[in-house]
């Protein structure tokens, strides 16, 4: 198996380190080497956040370079716009419809570009959900990157049940039924 690459990016505070360590126990739990890197913009909230996420039989690296990334996992959609330079030509987005300014837009330096999703439909194979929207259903907001993990993960090679028992020993364990039941409604969602 060539070595797949999946980018999580989003903003501070957005639940991308716990994405991306469920994703990694997952490649583990499958029996794959993989490598995480995580790239911090500025930490603080609203900062860009970026994660990579690389397995396969050896993995050497643990950057994806520009044009080789299979999924791009965006959290907010500016941040997809930013990264999906990365995707490889047949690679997939799967967007949080959910705007949050960052800091330039919050202090009038800056516009908040207008039609994001529909630009990037023009060139990219592109999956919307607005995730919080969902997570506000079953109660609980913070669960939304689960929602669009779930999505995700109609995308990558790895039974629903394997995702559920590596979401079962991630999440912290009073959460637990509650990001099964987010997944669940990522993954029914037609995409």
């Amino acid at each position: 198996m060539e070595t797949k690459n999946i980018m999580i990016v989003g903003v501070g505070g957005q639940g991308t380190l716990l994405t991306s360590r469920i994703l990694g126990g997952l490649t583990i739990h499958a029996g794959y080497d993989v490598k995480l890197s995580e790239v911090h913009g500025m930490a603080q909230r609203g900062g860009s956040v970026v994660t990579f996420v690389r397995y396969g039989e050896k993995v050497y690296e643990p950057v994806v370079e520009e044009g080789q990334a299979d999924v791009l996992i965006a959290f907010e959609r500016l941040e997809a716009k930013r990264y999906a330079h990365f995707l490889k030509k047949d690679g997939v987005i799967l967007v949080n419809d959910q705007k949050i300014d960052p800091m330039p837009v919050v202090i009038g330096a800056a516009k908040y570009p207008e039609n994001i999703i529909e630009e990037l439909e023009k060139n990219y194979r592109v999956y919307k959900v607005n995730a919080m929207e969902e997570a506000k259903k079953l109660g609980n907001s913070k669960v939304f990157n689960v929602i669009v993990l779930g999505m995700a993960a109609q995308h990558m090679d790895f039974s629903k049940e394997d995702w559920l028992t590596v979401i079962e020993r991630t999440v912290p364990a009073k959460t637990v039924e509650l990001n099964k039941k987010a997944f669940e409604v990522g993954y029914h969602l037609h995409n």
